[in-house]
């Protein structure tokens, strides 16, 4: 059965403690383990992209402090890989500011795939646009996910970014699709877009069939130098009403709280975890932007009592 927009519009207006009551109620049915997963995002290629989305300072036609750099060498991806499963990650993420890899790209990416899955760690990468036989050879390879944000409503996209379009995007999701990789697909809150604009986001994803594995949820940060450098953002109850509403329409996907968590604050993330979600970012750094610190992470994860995915069943952060 589809999610109507109206639906999900009927759920922003619910009030607080109701909706929030039913995330909780929807995520004990789904994950009764309560587990948090922790995934550790690493810029592979940074800086230098062509795109013009109004959020990014990689974009090379916007003037911000990330400068551009040539793709890490597969030796210094395994060895931040191996930093990551010490602290604790289960997930390895590797992204490159790219509109679309080269062939030769997808062989060197092939190789840290291959590399990080011996570690034991799920892999997924944000690579761009795919073409068909890319995804393949990604999904070969060994690729658990592969990550390509919706970011926003289909109707408010083009405000954002002209240097694609949404069926761009789509197309992506289905060429992953084919290839057997899971698709981690979510979007940014607080560009500009209306209430119902979030609605038609979330009623979006919701209805990708299959809707996607994870669904990460960023907060945006306004980067100086960028068209939305002077962006007001959404206030934080609406923000958590967002991931409450995101946990409801797709109940067994893993929510992730990504950028913009840093700005949120304990309490905030507090409520976000209460109303579903149940995974993050970890580490210092999300591709450019600051990400609190993990042992920051650690100590808020503890002081509500949440244990990690990769943790026994008995465990809990110390």
């Amino acid at each position: 059965m589809s999610t109507t927009v109206a639906q999900v519009l009927e759920l922003y207006e619910l009030p607080m403690n109701e909706l929030m009551a039913r995330a909780a109620t929807t995520h004990r049915e789904n994950f009764p383990e309560g587990d948090i997963e922790l995934a550790t995002l690493l810029s592979i290629k940074t800086g230098g992209c062509p795109e013009d989305c109004g959020y990014c300072p990689q974009a090379a036609r916007y003037h911000t402090d990330v400068k551009a750099t040539k793709m890490l060498d597969v030796e210094e991806v395994l060895e931040a890989a191996r930093a990551a499963k010490e602290a604790g990650s289960n997930r390895f993420c590797m992204g490159a500011a790219w509109r679309e890899p080269k062939d030769h790209d997808i062989e060197k990416v092939v190789a840290m795939i291959k590399g990080v899955k011996d570690l034991g760690l799920e892999t997924c990468a944000t690579l761009g646009m795919l073409a068909p036989e890319q995804a393949k050879a990604l999904g070969d390879a060994g690729l658990d996910f592969y990550n390509h944000n919706l970011d926003t409503s289909e109707d408010f996209y083009a405000s954002v970014i002209k240097t694609r379009d949404y069926q761009d995007r789509l197309d992506t999701l289905k060429s992953v699709r084919s290839a057997g990789m899971s698709v981690c697909c979510g979007g940014i809150i607080g560009m500009g877009e209306t209430r119902a604009q979030r609605a038609a986001f979330i009623a979006k994803l919701a209805n990708l069939d299959p809707y996607p594995e994870s669904v990460p949820i960023n907060h945006l940060v306004p980067v100086p130098g960028t068209p939305l450098a002077d962006q007001k953002g959404v206030d934080p109850l609406e923000f958590v009403r967002t991931i409450a509403i995101a946990r409801i329409t797709m109940p067994t996907a893993r929510v992730r709280l990504s950028a913009g968590r840093q700005e949120l604050g304990r309490a905030i993330q507090a409520m976000c975890f209460m109303a579903g979600a149940n995974s993050i970012f970890y580490g210092d750094k999300l591709l450019t932007t600051n990400n609190p610190e993990a042992d920051a992470d650690r100590e808020l994860l503890a002081d509500l009592g949440l244990k990690t995915k990769a943790a026994s069943r008995a465990e809990v952060l110390v």
